[in-house]
C-alpha cells in the first residue's frame, strides 16, 4: 500500500473513534525541560507542567491534567482549540482534484508508533497515564543561532540579544518581553541551577524507555548540551535495540564537538545499541537567504556536515526540516536541489533506500513571517513553482536507476497541502484589510529592528522583496496612525 492509501485507511480507523481523534495526543510528546513545558504533538503551543504533578508522578512530563482533558475532547469528537494547525489544513477549500491532502492528524496517526494503537487508546480511560511511543526531549535552550522565527524561550543567544536591546517594538505592543515570558513560565531556567524537570526525566526514563519506539532530542542546539552526551553514554552502556534514536542539530557547532558526536554515534552503531539513527536539521532557504533567516548559520558548513553525517555514521539518515516562511520563497528551490543531490549520492538500492528526507511544515507564528503575509499574485507563484519542482523530481519506484533518488509521495503530499493552505490564507488576509495592514506593518517593523541589531541588510539579501518591504513600511505608518482600526 502506498502512503496515500495508508492515510485513507488511517482516517477510517480514526473516524471509528471520533471525527477529531488523533493518536499523537497520546503516543507522541515534546517536552521542553529547560522551561518545564510540554505539548502533544509539537504543533500546539506548549503548556506548563505543574511541579505539583511531577512531584508524585514524573510521567506528568507527558501526562498533565490539561493534556488529559484535551484527549477527552478528542474521544468525544470535539476539536481542541490548540490543534488549529490541523484544523486549518482540513478546513481549507480544496477541489475534487485536490482531495489527496491530509493533515498531520492523519499522517502522524498513520505511523507505526501510532496506527496499531488507535483502538486500544479508545479503550484506555482518558485519565490514565500512558508512556509515549514517540518522545521528543529538549534538555535546555543553549543555542548558537538566532533564527528569525525563534525567540528567547528556545535560544540562549536570542535571550542575550533581548537582554541587551530589549523587546522588539511592534505597533503598540512588544515581542519577546522577558518580563512577560517569565510571568507566563516561558523563560528557561538557568542551566547552572537545579532543574526539577530534568530530575523527573531521569526518574521516569528507565520505565518510559521500555515503550519508546522513537526517541528524539531537540533543542536549543542539542550538541551544546551536556545532558545529550549523558544520553549517548547511557545508550552505549544500556543498548535499546528496539528503539530508533534521532537528534536535532543545526550542524553548525564547533568542529571538536561535532567530531566527538560522530565518534560516539559510531560506537553506538557498531554495538547495534539502537535500531536506527537519524539527524533532523533545519533549513528553509539557500545560501545568504538561509544565513539571514537562521542568523549565525554558515550554509556551506551546514551542507558539509550534512554530508559528514551520511558518509561517516553507518546507515544513518538525515531529514531536513524546512520551517517554511515568507523569507523562504525566493531560494527554496535552490535548497531543494541540494537535497536532491544528497538523495542521489547516498541512496543505494536495495541497501540504503531512503537516507535523505525533506519535511516542509509552515511557520504560523510570529504570523508576520508566515508565507501568507505576501501578495497573492506576486508571491504565491514562488510556492507553486517550488511544488512543481518537487513533482518534477519524484522518485520512480519501478525504474531502478531512479528508485529513491527523488522525492517520495509523502514528501510531495505535505508540500502540496502547504500550497493550498497558503493560498487559502492569502485570500483571507487579502480580504481582511486591517489584518493585512497589521501583518505587513509588523513585518516591516520587525525586519528594520532585526537589521539594526544584527548588522544585516534585508534589501541587499532579498532584492526581490525591495518594493514589497517599502509597501510594508507604508502599511506600518498607516496602521499606527489608526487608518485600519476596526
Amino acid at each position: 500500500m502506498d502512503n496515500l492509501g495508508r492515510y485513507r485507511e488511517t482516517k477510517v480507523e480514526l473516524d471509528k473513534v471520533s471525527s477529531s481523534m488523533c493518536a499523537a495526543k497520546w503516543n507522541q510528546v515534546t517536552v521542553h525541560l529547560g522551561t518545564g513545558m510540554t505539548h502533544s504533538c509539537h504543533h500546539p503551543a506548549p503548556h506548563k507542567i505543574p511541579l505539583s504533578e511531577i512531584a508524585s508522578n514524573p510521567s506528568a512530563l507527558h501526562n498533565t491534567n490539561f493534556k488529559k482533558s484535551q484527549r477527552n475532547l478528542m474521544l468525544n469528537g470535539q476539536r481542541p482549540k490548540e490543534c488549529d494547525y490541523c484544523w486549518r489544513v482540513e478546513d481549507a477549500h480544496i477541489s475534487e482534484t485536490e482531495n489527496n491532502v491530509f493533515s498531520d492528524r492523519i499522517t502522524k496517526s498513520s505511523e507505526a508508533w501510532a496506527l496499531p494503537h488507535i483502538q486500544s487508546l479508545k479503550e484506555t480511560p482518558w485519565t490514565a497515564n500512558v508512556n509515549p511511543r514517540y518522545m521528543e526531549v529538549s534538555f535546555d535552550t543553549t543555542c548558537n543561532l538566532k533564527c528569525a522565527y525563534c525567540g528567547p524561550s528556545y535560544s540562549t543567544t536570542w535571550r542575550q540579544e533581548i537582554e541587551q536591546h530589549g523587546a522588539y517594538k511592534l505597533g503598540d505592543g512588544g515581542l519577546y518581553d522577558l518580563g512577560w515570558l517569565e510571568s507566563t513560565g516561558q523563560l528557561p531556567m538557568p542551566i547552572t541551577k537545579p532543574n526539577p524537570y530534568i530530575d523527573a526525566f531521569w526518574q521516569w526514563w528507565p520505565d518510559a524507555v521500555k515503550d519508546i519506539e522513537i526517541f528524539r532530542i531537540t533543542g536549543g542546539e542539542p550538541l551544546l548540551s551536556k545532558q545529550v552526551f549523558r544520553v549517548l553514554d547511557y545508550l552505549i552502556d544500556n543498548p535499546q535495540p528496539q528503539m530508533e534514536f534521532n537528534i536535532n542539530s543545526n550542524l553548525c557547532v564547533p568542529k571538536e564537538i561535532f567530531n566527538k558526536f560522530i565518534e560516539k554515534m559510531q560506537i553506538i552503531k557498531e554495538k547495534n545499541a539502537v535500531k536506527d539513527f537519524k539527524v533532523y536539521t533545519s533549513n528553509e532557504a539557500h545560501g545568504a537567504h538561509a544565513e539571514y533567516i537562521r542568523y549565525g548559520l554558515d550554509y556551506q558548513q551546514w551542507l558539509a556536515n550534512c554530508h559528514r553525517i551520511l558518509a561517516e555514521i553507518p546507515d544513518s539518515k538525515l531529514t531536513i526540516m524546512a520551517a517554511y516562511n515568507f523569507l523562504s520563497l525566493p531560494s527554496f528551490k535552490l535548497m531543494m536541489d541540494d537535497v536532491i543531490d544528497m538523495k542521489w549520492k547516498y541512496t543505494v538500492q536495495p541497501h540504503r533506500k531512503n537516507p535523505v528526507g525533506l519535511d516542509v511544515p509552515y511557520i504560523r507564528w510570529p504570523e508576520f513571517l508566515a508565507a501568507w503575509v505576501g501578495d497573492f499574485n506576486k508571491h504565491l507563484p514562488y510556492v507553486e513553482d517550488a511544488v512543481t519542482h518537487m513533482f518534477r523530481n519524484i522518485h520512480q519506484m519501478f525504474w531502478p536507476p531512479l528508485c529513491g533518488k527523488g522525492f517520495f509521495d509523502y514528501e510531495v503530499n505535505r508540500f502540496e497541502r502547504l500550497y493550498y493552505t497558503i493560498r487559502e490564507e492569502m485570500i483571507k488576509v487579502g480580504e481582511d484589510k486591517p489584518r493585512l495592514a497589521k501583518l505587513r506593518g509588523e513585518f516591516a517593523e520587525y525586519i528594520y529592528q532585526y537589521d539594526e541589531r544584527k548588522g544585516t541588510n534585508f534589501v541587499e539579501v532579498f532584492p526581490e522583496y525591495g518594493d514589497f518591504y517599502n509597501e510594508c513600511k507604508e502599511y506600518s505608518k498607516r496602521f499606527n496612525e489608526g487608518e485600519f482600526k476596526k
